[in-house]
């Protein structure tokens, strides 16, 4: 019988072991979803755009694009979340351009046509990338950029925010750090320990000296709207949280009335915040004619 019970307990360990080596090597896979095809653009959605390419500090090219709205000069840098590519964030550019705000989008490494293979460090470097391209080829001022990330794209842009000078920053559906996303999925394993990332959003979010705002949905059934509350106390002022419903892909759609009037309210904020008026606070530009895939 004891015997028997060793057995059980050994075959266990091994089981639990193998499976702990197995989400060990398999965490980028996990992490990065990348897609290289793009079959559509924002012209399909009736929106003029740019084709633009930089070059990251450790000489890769990026691809992006860039979408201009009506002489604006705010612009949104838009990182967007670790599955497919820039082509499947049409509704959102859709949605700034509506605001008169332009967008600048752009691929990490490894996505769309951009160059190389995703990974932390490199995808802190893309974001930095494009800060520069617009500073240096739209002439942007810093005040007038707000950086916005969904989901993963929001620790990125929280880590470029705590580094460069911006106008504000905009977390949506982000977890704190990639170790809580970790133990949300497998309370079971040791993740601190086997964790490849950090994407630490708590710590950059903390260092961050612009208005903030958070966006998550209480229905989110990846990261926990508990995730937001975290972020959002150790945010400084001025900061806002803004509570929205429905799933983590889709809530910025099914909240869409409540989604688009934060967005408004939130750029009147910064409007108060700034020496001179930027021009687009609640604007309002009439959407070209045609589906958006």
């Amino acid at each position: 019988m004891i015997s028997i019970l060793i057995y059980i307990c050994l075959v266990l360990v091994t089981v639990y072991c193998a499976w702990g080596v197995v989400l060990f090597l398999m965490q980028p896979r996990f992490l990065y979803s990348p897609t290289r095809e793009i079959t559509c653009t924002p012209r399909d959605c009736g929106l003029d755009f740019e084709d633009v390419a930089f070059e990251t500090d450790d000489g890769l090219q990026l691809s992006g694009w860039y979408i201009p709205a009506g002489g604006s000069e705010t612009t949104v840098l838009f990182c967007h979340g670790n599955a497919g590519n820039i082509m499947h964030r049409l509704d959102s550019i859709r949605m700034f351009y509506a605001l008169g705000l332009n967008c600048l989008i752009f691929d990490y490494r490894g996505y769309g046509k951009s160059e190389g293979k995703p990974g932390e460090k490199g995808t802190y470097l893309d974001a930095r990338a494009a800060y520069r391209w617009l500073i240096e080829q739209k002439a942007a001022l810093p005040e007038d950029i707000i950086v916005f990330g969904r989901s993963l794209g929001g620790s990125i842009a929280a880590n470029l925010a705590s580094q460069v000078t911006v106008g504000g920053l905009v977390v949506e559906s982000a977890f704190t750090s990639y170790v809580d996303i970790g133990k949300r999925f497998y309370p079971y394993m040791p993740v601190r320990l086997f964790a490849r990332f950090r994407y630490n959003t708590l710590d950059y979010i903390g260092s961050v000296r612009c208005p903030v705002m958070l966006i998550y949905s209480k229905d989110d059934e990846i990261v926990l709207f508990e995730f937001g509350l975290r972020l959002y106390e150790a945010a400084t002022e001025p900061k806002r949280l803004v509570e929205t419903f429905g799933s983590h892909n889709d809530h910025y759609l099914v909240s869409a009335g409540i989604y688009r009037e934060a967005w408004i309210d939130w750029l009147h904020v910064l409007e108060g915040t700034r020496e001179r008026d930027c021009g687009t606070a609640g604007s309002s530009v009439t959407l070209p004619p045609g589906p958006c895939r």
